[in-house]
């Protein structure tokens, strides 16, 4: 029969309102319902309002007709329904994929995605090609349903733990709770990891118009070489308040910059919070600048015990678990959230965003900018380490130590404090001292007008090796050159004349100037190479100092060196048979000779030509090459043994032979040969006393 348009839009009307609450199935029963109750022509009828196939009307119907019970909850279709899924029509592709993603365990480890990324677009390409074709959605569906999910690198190994690692993590602690309980005051103290300004990307992200992101640089090249700046964050982590301070340096991560924060620390926070504060307990890691193998941090924080007044006791965590300190992860960690996503472009930037560092459990951070130099190659000697009033524990010493006070003393004022106790202040005094006529060979104006004339070629060596730094031209305006060296440009050039001149080594040196031996061998490498250039003869020092403590105490009185006292007699007219100058100017001639000859012997002890690393052929020379001739030229006028000669200069027998030896061709090819004396002596009394007999005015030689 005809269905009116009534009708038709009466269920039309029904089915647009509840079809859309309706699964596949329950749509499906309510065609089939329309349908039986419009009788005859309704499948075809409801099939074109509701925009379906008649076969699925028909379904509905006969859905109806069946009587079947409703299905689960959850199910639109029976059991079994639809199409199987991979794992079913592919018994091998389950095991296949776990053969790839775990090689080591389950499968070869010869596996081709051993070395590459496992994504899930590699897994599938390496399934289909050993014939188990999949997507890369089914793959990650399998790996869920397997237990896999993707994971980061987990940081808990450790490495060897040391035997007491347990017991010095107790002891920290009863440490502690005693400070707590005396209201004596418990840092926590590192240094966080030091960035480099600019426009440099940063990991996380931070709320921003919507394309409209941060723009930062795609390439660090223009943040590399010495003329970078960079912060520094030296953190105190004050644990009974939970408050934070923070000093940001410019210059180095060294010992006295640490101590120099802890200071600056007690000045600003510490004695404010702590007015009756008499000990102080210092936690920090094993290594970094404020290391327990550093004697320079320990003898700063005696000058800074003295300052204060404070017993200030250090705990060090043991080897490997600098992660346990308590800076790491209740100051560092939210500093490190709270720069998120943001370049640090400046100073201000990094010391604005350190202080605006606030937590919901009430965390509260101080940070300031510390534009102080705090060069690195700082030392301190054996003997004023040993006079440091630090008291070792009995337990571990090594890592848990006292330091205290100067018994009887006050507390130094701010403005006086560390003056004579700085290694800093005692520097230019030592070099003052070292600038010696008896030392350098030239007078203090003579050093001076050396050093003028070498300031361009050092300048210029100085801009090579931040060129070499750099890895080339700079590609922009080059700014403050970070740092200030230890020494300055006369420094450098005074401590490669003693050097050159072998007055000591450069240990003593190091000793001496509380730097490290390996500052002085970078500013003598690289002021050597200038002299060079500049044609300067050094010469050689009348004596040689093996001790810092032997030169200190040469340099503190007048006297002569009494082996050069012995040379200038032994130079005597009468010995010589030549004039002063006319023994001068034969020394001077044979000079590059000298040179010339000991490189061909070195070439030959040495087998090729020298190494890099070498010292540029500066070797402790036990006879000087002025000394060399002096001794051929008296040992072949017959005046004495060889015996006599060497024990006048202190030196073996076969030191003076060697010398000899090697020089007596040069006399030759310079044409000198000395006539014999008239008189021998058997000791080098009877030698020295000959020259006070005679006047020092001879007025021919006695050359042939």
């Amino acid at each position: 029969m005809a269905i009116s348009s009534d009708l038709r839009g009466q269920l039309a009307w029904r089915l647009g309102v509840l079809s859309p609450h309706l699964n596949e199935r329950q749509r499906r029963l309510l065609l089939g319902v329309e349908a039986r109750l419009l009788g005859h022509g309704g499948v075809r009828a409801v099939a074109r309002v509701a925009g379906v196939s008649e076969t699925t009307v028909r379904a509905g119907v006969f859905e109806l007709e069946e009587g079947e019970d409703p299905f689960p909850d959850g199910r639109a279709r029976r059991e079994g329904g639809g199409r199987k899924s991979a794992e079913e029509l592919d018994a091998g592709l389950v095991p296949a994929l776990l053969a790839l993603v775990d090689p080591d365990e389950r499968g070869d480890p010869e596996s081709p995605l051993r070395w590459t990324t496992k994504s899930l677009r590699h897994l599938a390409a390496e399934l289909a090609r050993q014939g188990h074709p999949v997507s890369a959605p089914t793959v990650g569906r399998l790996l869920r349903a397997a237990g896999f999910s993707l994971q980061a690198n987990a940081k808990t190994l450790e490495g060897a733990q040391h035997r007491d690692r347990d017991a010095q993590f107790r002891y920290v602690n009863g440490q502690a709770k005693d400070h707590q309980a005396g209201g004596e005051p418990v840092i926590s103290v590192d240094t966080k990891k030091r960035e480099q300004l600019g426009r440099l990307p940063r990991a996380g992200r931070e709320w921003r118009p919507q394309g409209q992101p941060v723009e930062v640089e795609d390439h660090s090249f223009f943040f590399t070489g010495p003329a970078v700046e960079q912060a520094i964050p030296y953190g105190i982590y004050d644990i009974t308040r939970d408050t934070g301070w923070v000093n940001v340096g410019t210059d180095h991560d060294t010992s006295v910059f640490a101590v120099e924060s802890i200071r600056r620390w007690w000045r600003a926070r510490g004695r404010d919070d702590y007015p009756g504060a008499a000990r102080l307990l210092i936690t920090a890691d094993a290594g970094g600048s404020n290391s327990y193998r550093y004697r320079v941090w320990k003898s700063e924080l005696a000058a800074l015990a003295a300052e204060t007044g404070l017993v200030i006791t250090v705990c060090h965590f043991p080897p490997g678990t600098s992660k346990w300190n308590k800076i790491e992860h209740r100051l560092f960690s939210h500093i490190t959230l709270n720069w998120r996503g943001r370049p640090l472009t400046s100073h201000e930037v990094v010391v604005q965003t350190i202080a605006g560092t606030r937590t919901s459990r009430g965390l509260r951070v101080e940070a300031v900018l510390d534009p102080g130099d705090h060069p690195t190659g700082v030392a301190i000697s054996k003997e004023r380490f040993a006079a440091l009033p630090l008291q070792r524990h009995a337990t571990h010493g090594a890592w848990n130590y006292t330091l205290h006070p100067a018994p009887g003393s006050p507390p130094v004022s701010e403005g006086t404090a560390g003056q004579r106790s700085s290694p800093a202040r005692r520097r230019p005094q030592m070099l003052a001292k070292l600038n010696d006529e008896r030392l350098t060979g030239m007078t203090s104006t003579g050093l001076a007008c050396l050093c003028a004339a070498l300031a361009p070629r050092q300048a210029a060596r100085a801009q090579q090796r931040y060129s070499a730094q750099r890895g080339g031209r700079a590609r922009r305006a080059s700014g403050k050159i970070r740092g200030k060296p230890l020494f300055g440009d006369p420094a450098r050039v005074l401590l490669t004349l003693l050097y050159h001149r072998q007055a000591c080594s450069m240990n003593v040196l190091a000793d001496l100037l509380e730097v490290t031996a390996t500052c002085i061998g970078d500013l003598v490498g690289e002021t050597r190479e200038v002299l060079e250039d500049h044609g300067c003869a050094t010469g050689t020092a009348a004596v040689r100092f093996p001790t810092a403590h032997a030169l200190r105490a040469f340099l503190d009185s007048d006297a002569r060196p009494q082996r050069a006292q012995i040379i200038e007699q032994l130079a005597h007219p009468a010995l010589t048979g030549l004039s002063r100058p006319r023994l001068h100017d034969l020394t001077r001639w044979l000079a590059p000779l000298q040179a010339a000859q000991a490189e061909r012997l070195g070439y030959q002890r040495r087998g090729g030509l020298r190494q890099p690393t070498a010292r540029g052929g500066v070797f402790h020379q036990k006879i000087s090459n002025a000394e060399r001739v002096l001794l051929a030229v008296l040992y072949q006028r017959h005046l004495c043994t060889m015996d006599v000669l060497a024990s006048l200069l202190g030196v073996c027998r076969s030191s003076a032979g060697n010398a000899i030896r090697e020089t007596r061709p040069l006399l030759h090819q310079a044409g000198h040969v000395p006539a014999p004396a008239t008189a021998r002596y058997r000791t080098g009394s009877d030698l020295l006393a000959a020259t006070a007999s005679t006047p020092d005015s001879t007025s021919h030689d006695t050359t042939s």
